[in-house]
């Protein structure tokens, strides 16, 4: 059992460390009738760290965590981004006339997820299958939103953004390689963050990054120097990920990357219902 499938991070919704131990103490006798081969919690904070230990859980995996302040001024937050690869492109952007939607229609979603698919297929992976993300629509209403950029009518990049209280929750982006050079991406962030500012949010939340992906975290980290570490725990302690697992992961996603669109998202929809 994960709290919760999907999120980069769930805190256990508690308000005191008598109520954490009464919960995880719960979990671990319901898992002795359960088919569950672990519990797994993703707290995004260090609140009851030792009450965590003292109940068995161990830390399973560890990532990088980037979040971008809201409350000060837009003039003071674009001041803050680097110079090089945020705010040139973004004016790079502006220069090449590129157009904007924003919403949850059904064609809206159908072009984020042909560029998913794109993305997808240059990092390896299958992508997540199509109900997911109109399920997700139905279930969020108007806190989802997705974000297009549009060069001559094109789709070349796209974003879809959660909104919960007063936190924007950046969950997947994804773009036509072709059109790197435009400035797309980070042109529909800078967006995002208008678009969050007038709605009153105070944080936009960049989500997880592993160690190793010093690309993704590059990225982040010309947005924001609030960095931190996220990890989750297991109960009860498993084997780490032996060393010859590495390569057969460097073999899937190479298959993946050259396998046709068709059979990639076949394999996503069989896979992504026993992973999470």
């Amino acid at each position: 059992m994960v709290s919760v499938p999907f999120s980069d991070h769930c805190d256990p919704l508690v308000s005191s460390a008598e109520e954490f131990d009464f919960l995880v103490n719960y979990l671990r006798a319901d898992m002795e009738h359960r088919d569950w081969k672990y519990l797994e919690i993703r707290p995004v904070d260090g609140r009851f760290e030792g009450g965590r230990q003292a109940a068995g859980f161990y830390p399973a995996s560890s990532f990088h965590f980037h979040r971008v302040n809201l409350r000060p001024s837009l003039g003071e937050i674009f001041e803050s981004l680097d110079k090089d690869s945020v705010q040139r492109r973004v004016q790079r952007a502006e220069r090449a006339d590129l157009s904007y939607e924003t919403g949850r229609p059904e064609e809206l979603l159908r072009e984020f997820y042909g560029l998913l698919v794109q993305t997808r297929g240059r990092h390896g992976v299958p992508p997540q299958p199509y109900n997911w993300f109109r399920n997700l629509t139905d279930c969020m209403g108007d806190a989802l939103q997705v974000r297009v950029a549009y060069k001559d009518q094109l789709p070349i990049a796209a974003v879809l953004t959660l909104r919960f209280r007063k936190t924007v929750y950046y969950k997947y982006g994804c773009s036509d390689a072709k059109y790197h050079k435009l400035g797309a991406m980070p042109a529909l962030l800078w967006k995002t963050i208008e678009d969050s500012k007038a709605n009153g949010s105070e944080e936009l939340d960049l989500g997880r990054s592993d160690y190793d992906n010093k690309g993704l975290v590059a990225f982040k980290d010309h947005w924001t120097h609030n960095r931190s570490r996220l990890i989750y725990w297991r109960y009860p302690m498993t084997s780490p990920l032996a060393a010859t697992e590495g390569w057969k992961l460097k073999l899937i996603k190479g298959v993946f990357a050259i396998m046709p669109e068709r059979l990639r998202i076949s394999a996503g929809h069989l896979m992504y219902r026993h992973i999470g």
